[in-house]
């Protein structure tokens, strides 16, 4: 695929790496390219970051026909940067896409768009710990129209953020409230797809759950109201008894990348782990007995997440003394330390960025 890069004439200055905010400050440029029924994707360029034109009409600021997804770039303590699981991405990606009824991207190209801008603007992968370059693909459709039809013109964009923690508590445990009014999604919905609609609808709980003290909301499904789905940002994990538990993938949750990871590296390391559905009235027995012995979210955003206290109509629940578990720890050391470059990589997760 053949890119046009338009180089910015006066880089932005760069931010303070000690005092970065999620999503507040973005790169000098930006990937763009267009697709248009009958003709496929064209115009392949990277542009100097800056305000997108649109007509009011554009579909989707108006249906939601709209897609995104989140990965990140980290810097090797040999100063070399590299991406973690970028063809992960860009495959589910085309997921949301068919979802959606949006064109599918080719992997090779949408890889090559991801090198070529993380590579023009690779000084701006931060080095200071626990620092790392956000990188947030998005597509949009642009039909300058009303009318509520399949669209047939799309922008695919790319555009990149130094970024921080996720959460400022650090690695510390999170508090989190179990939702029990709104749903995030039903099976049959767009629950797996990353799409907009879904976070958005999720807004009103997390206010809530912000309001009373927690950091996160922790969905239940949307039919019986009883079965675990997965954190507001992240997917969900519990130790039960020495069995690690995760929702099951039954099309209301999404098929998380670091989630993935997380299986892969426990079944390597012997620990059984069953992907099935878990009622809240397990769990809080399984609190109540003594056998939940840590929880934890796992997203690109926040890595891994130990979970300190769960609240559930009223009545909270301390995970783990309201610490970080000796496995949540391992299990951050090593994802993060393939990510970072600091540990072996055998499963060829690192993508390195010349």
């Amino acid at each position: 695929m053949e890119i046009k890069i338009t180089k910015i004439k006066n880089p932005k200055e760069k931010p303070d790496v000690n005092n970065l905010v999620f999503g507040k400050t973005f790169t000098d440029h930006m990937f763009l390219m267009d697709y248009t029924l009958g003709r496929g994707w064209h115009d392949a360029r990277i542009v100097p970051y800056g305000p997108l034109s649109l007509s009011p009409a554009t579909t989707a600021l108006h249906y939601g026909v709209e897609i995104f997804e989140g990965l990140k770039v980290y810097r090797r303590p040999d100063g070399g940067v590299q991406m973690f699981r970028p063809r992960d991405n860009i495959c589910r990606m085309n997921d949301s896409a068919a979802r959606l009824c949006m064109p599918l991207l080719d992997e090779d190209d949408a890889l090559q768009a991801l090198d070529t801008l993380v590579s023009l603007d690779k000084s701006w992968v931060p080095s200071a710990p626990n620092t790392s370059l956000y990188i947030r693909p998005f597509m949009i459709a642009v039909d300058p129209n009303l009318g509520l039809h399949t669209p047939e013109h799309f922008l695919f964009s790319i555009i990149a953020s130094p970024v921080g923690s996720y959460y400022k508590e650090g690695l510390n445990p999170v508090s989190i409230m179990i939702e029990n009014e709104d749903v995030r999604a039903v099976r049959g919905g767009t629950g797996y797809a990353k799409c907009g609609g879904n976070y958005a609808a999720a807004c009103r709980a997390a206010e809530r759950a912000e309001k009373q003290g927690y950091s996160q909301v922790l969905w239940l499904d949307g039919v019986e109201r009883k079965y675990i789905e997965e954190v507001g940002s992240m997917n969900v994990m519990f130790k039960i008894g020495g069995t690690v538990v995760t929702p099951k993938l039954t099309g209301s949750v999404l098929p998380g990348i670091t989630r993935r990871s997380c299986i892969a590296l426990m079944h390597d390391w012997g620990v059984p782990v069953e992907e099935r559905l878990l009622s809240v009235g397990e769990l809080a027995k399984a609190v109540e007995n003594g056998t939940l012995e840590e929880a934890w979210g796992c997203g690109t955003a926040a890595v891994v997440s130990p979970i300190g206290t769960l609240a559930y109509e009223g009545k909270e629940y301390t995970v783990a003394g309201n610490r970080i578990g000796p496995f949540t720890q391992r299990l951050y050391d090593e994802l993060t330390g393939i990510q970072w470059g600091t540990k072996p990589d055998p499963y060829g997760w690192a993508h390195p960025v010349k």
